[in-house]
């Protein structure tokens, strides 16, 4: 795990924390490196909190959104950046796409996680999507000599979403995360804006340890997260 980076791109500042925060942790507490990625702060549609203060202005939500989500990041180990694209919608237009594409060259990451393709609640998760597939395949060169700067493929998986059975979303991998889950507690608890979310992704952390648990017959497993692979995996035996 050592030297393996991590890339992780949402749609909103928060939306690592609650579908990837402790595998986050897990990666970095062995030595690997994580970029959290926010292609928007979620200051008009996921911001409720901080607008019911009187005087609210776009930018003072925009701050604290960052100031919370680089705490979150920094309680797993993470960097945080943020592209203020805006959101409700987000519109990612070729030149942010390029500017991903650049982050992934320049980063390299061995695994880039993000959201699923479909999500028919939210409009801003399926564009994060979009955006973060076709960055990844203009910086891998489809293992072909290419004319311009590649980065190695990396591992492309999706985290779980909100309502997983309404938008095609099947974990194929699990996440113990239980030695690190203190660690996503605290990231959690850093994201104000949005603490109603907090004991939805606890019970979710548990509903999936129990699942791994029974995959893996470790009773040790007590809270897990799930994603989906995208791509094969390839390995050297069975």
């Amino acid at each position: 795990m050592s030297g393996r980076r991590m890339l992780v791109v949402g749609a909103h500042s928060a939306d690592f924390v609650w579908r990837a925060a402790g595998a986050i942790a897990r990666h970095t507490s062995r030595g690997g490196e994580a970029l959290v990625l926010a292609l928007s702060y979620g200051e008009r549609g996921e911001s409720g909190e901080l607008w019911k203060q009187p005087g609210q202005t776009e930018d003072n939500v925009k701050r604290i959104r960052h100031e919370e989500a680089t705490k979150a990041a920094s309680a797993v180990g993470a960097r945080f950046e943020a592209f203020d694209l805006g959101d409700y919608p987000l519109r990612v237009g070729p030149e942010a796409v390029d500017r991903l594409a650049e982050v992934m060259r320049d980063f390299a990451p061995h695994v880039v996680l993000t959201h699923p393709e479909h999500d028919p609640f939210n409009p801003d998760h399926p564009a994060a999507h979009a955006a973060v597939a076709q960055a990844r395949l203009l910086t891998s060169g489809a293992g072909v000599a290419s004319g311009f700067r590649t980065a190695p493929p990396s591992e492309f998986l999706v985290f779980e979403p909100h309502q997983p059975e309404l938008c095609g979303f099947i974990p194929t991998v699990y996440v113990d995360i239980t030695p690190v889950f203190e660690q996503k507690v605290e990231a959690m608890a850093a994201m104000e804006a949005q603490q109603y979310l907090q004991d939805y992704y606890r019970q979710r952390a548990d509903h999936r340890g129990n699942h791994a648990r029974k995959v893996t017959g470790d009773a040790g497993i007590r809270q897990a997260e799930a994603f989906q692979r995208l791509l094969p995996n390839v390995v050297e035996g069975l």
